[in-house]
């Protein structure tokens, strides 16, 4: 189509043709995909002005490369991938001239269980929908509402979902909710939506899901995806990585292919945020630690151990790890 035809489809139906698009194609290679967010999302959960500005899938992680083999054919080209398009490497975007953008979700961030796993759990619950008429499956209401309120746990701008999702859930609806939350190993993502981050202070995902549900610096955001890390490898991969160059988020920067020159420039700008990020830091660490002037005296039990007793997280018993 040309760009003149496009712009005159209203935004709504272009994304609903868009959906049905990709669900063809998915079916012609007998890929499963659960449709989520934007006008899927039913509405109990948000109401129906709640409609989203692409269409996101989430894929059986297994068939991805095929489903990518396949969108490249139809005329969709990759916008970012995996390993740039956020620090949980979870979605690829790509962009279509007619029909816009498409996330493809390989994993859900906040899940903590194995990606096949996470997929089968809320596929075998799936609902049917159609978008444009075309018959597709999205999460059941239950994964919807843990769904919604994982992303709102890293989306400041949308608000109050979270506590508009609990609030649509009947007392059966909030068990289900819970008890999903539990089986997919979502408890960190979904506390920090709801304000509770802190009772998880001593998971290893704690630091990433506080600096995406509140904010935090290129340097911390690194760091916590490195303390995150389930492994040692991954660790050192995302060490040796941060200090690179997105030429993905460049190019959209530039609106072009960045030359050497453009990424030279970038690095030595990166390199200098990062140090002055990690000055900031050391300063701010060393005013708190600063002896303060007529700061009470310690108290008996502090004098006794020498230390002060460690506060323990709700729901946490002393003395886990």
């Amino acid at each position: 189509m040309s760009a003149e035809v496009v712009d005159q489809i209203p935004p709504g139906v272009r994304l609903e043709m868009s959906r049905a698009g990709v669900q063809v194609i998915a079916d012609r290679i007998g890929v499963r995909l659960l449709h989520i967010k934007g006008t899927m999302t039913d509405p109990a959960l948000l109401g129906p002005r709640f409609e989203g500005t692409d269409v996101d899938v989430m894929a059986d992680p297994a068939a991805v490369p095929a489903l990518h083999r396949a969108l490249v054919r139809h005329g969709w080209s990759i916008y970012s991938t995996f390993r740039n398009n956020s620090s949980f490497e979870h979605a690829q975007t790509y962009f279509h001239p007619d029909w816009g953008h498409l996330d493809v979700h390989r994993r859900f961030p906040g899940i903590g269980i194995a990606d096949e796993r996470a997929f089968e759990l809320l596929w075998v619950d799936r609902a049917e929908a159609a978008a444009a008429g075309r018959p597709c499956a999205v999460p059941a209401l239950t994964a919807q509402a843990v769904l919604l309120t994982l992303n709102a746990a890293r989306a400041a701008g949308m608000g109050d979902t979270a506590a508009r999702v609990w609030d649509a859930l009947d007392p059966a609806g909030r068990k289900a909710c819970l008890d999903l939350v539990d089986r997919l190993d979502a408890r960190v993502a979904f506390a920090a939506a709801h304000g509770e981050l802190e009772r998880y202070a001593h998971r290893r995902e704690y630091l990433l899901w506080k600096v995406a549900s509140q904010g935090g610096t290129r340097t911390q955001d690194w760091i916590a995806r490195v303390r995150a890390a389930r492994t040692l490898r991954d660790r050192i991969r995302l060490v040796l990585r941060a200090p690179l160059v997105n030429t993905e988020r460049l190019t959209h920067k530039l609106g072009r292919r960045p030359r050497p020159a453009d990424i030279v420039r970038e690095f030595a700008a990166r390199s200098a945020r990062g140090i002055g990020e990690l000055v900031h830091a050391a300063r701010t660490r060393r005013k708190r630690r600063a002896p303060v002037t007529g700061a009470p005296e310690p108290t008996r039990a502090q004098d006794q151990s020498g230390v002060a007793a460690q506060a323990v997280p709700r729901g946490r018993k002393r003395g886990e790890p």
